[in-house]
């Protein structure tokens, strides 16, 4: 069983702000070991940061071993709720410098929450001013990462209050609304087209698609609710990530409902399947905008998935 965050004592915050500096600083050394090549001077302004992510594990190192001693609690990320969790970004082919500075920034805001929250709950005079600090310096990380690869990107940079939105925006809407549309329209595309070939009957077919569309909006909604409280990544009010998220999800089985409600059989079915097909370049476009997934990439896994689902949903319903 996952701890929540309130749970954790002084010295397996620590421990954890240990283990989240480690991992940051080989990120950080990943990311300038890939960018090194085109962007050399992005990939040193990465290396700077991980020396002084390292210098941050030795601070936090050293002040656990002050007051707790030599032996750390064993605790890792999947072991609290909610806790950072990285996108593994630096595994894609052909890394781009917008995309390493935009995980950077993600990185230092859901940093600079975590100590800041801790910083809060720490009852020890040193361990809250530590926390305190990093979650100063983790702030100026993030505007140092917002800065990055400005003289490398032929994009005209933002101001930086534009770019915070836009990071709060992808993590707190589009990625649970994505979640939602994704789920939405691909899920409920065999059960609604089987319930249509095997009826022949469009109202019939309506209210299958209304039940199963508002049922799985229902069920996504308090899934994401429920997921992540937000308190330390930063990703906001978990209703208001569920209310996105369950909208969503409705949205995208409603699409290919809605056309049910004509009354000739082969004309609402010829409709759906048009919405269909743009519903899923819908979903292949914001992953490619917002999420970094090569648009090639987006169309197979979403368009060619969706397509044989549908398929199966029509053999079903027809056999």
């Amino acid at each position: 069983m996952s701890k929540h965050f309130t749970d954790l004592t002084e010295p397996e915050v620590l421990a954890l702000a240990i283990a989240n500096e480690e991992e940051d600083s080989r990120i950080y050394l990943n990311f300038a070991s890939r960018l090194r090549e085109q962007f050399p001077g992005s990939a040193k302004v990465f290396e700077d940061m991980a020396v002084e992510e390292q210098g941050h594990r030795h601070m936090l190192l050293a002040l656990f071993e002050r007051k707790f001693g030599k032996e750390m609690p064993y605790i890792t990320r999947a072991d609290v709720r909610g806790f950072l969790k990285r996108r593994p970004v630096w595994l894609m082919e052909g890394l781009r410098i917008d995309v390493a500075r935009r995980q950077a920034e993600i990185m230092e805001l859901e940093a600079s929450q975590f100590y800041a929250k801790s910083a809060e709950r720490a009852r020890d005079v040193d361990v809250r001013k530590l926390l305190g600090d990093l979650a100063e310096i983790e702030k100026k990380h993030e505007s140092l990462a917002a800065k990055l690869g400005e003289a490398n990107v032929t994009l005209d940079v933002k101001a930086e209050e534009d770019a915070t939105r836009r990071r709060l925006l992808v993590l707190q809407v589009v990625q649970p609304g994505l979640a939602g549309l994704i789920d939405g329209s691909v899920s409920t595309l065999a059960p609604i087209f089987a319930a249509a070939f095997a009826t022949h009957n469009t109202w019939e077919t309506f209210l299958i698609g209304l039940a199963a569309s508002v049922g799985a909006g229902i069920s996504m909604g308090l899934t994401e609710a429920m997921s992540d409280d937000g308190a330390i990544t930063g990703r906001g009010s978990p209703w208001l990530r569920g209310v996105v998220c369950g909208v969503m999800t409705a949205i995208g089985g409603l699409g290919h409902t809605l056309p049910y409600l004509i009354p000739d059989f082969w004309t609402a079915t010829i409709v759906a399947g048009i919405v269909v097909i743009f519903e899923l370049w819908a979903i292949a476009w914001i992953r490619w905008k917002y999420m970094e997934t090569p648009f090639t990439r987006a169309v197979v896994q979403i368009v060619l998935g969706g397509l044989l689902v549908l398929g199966a949903g029509i053999l079903i319903g027809a056999s």
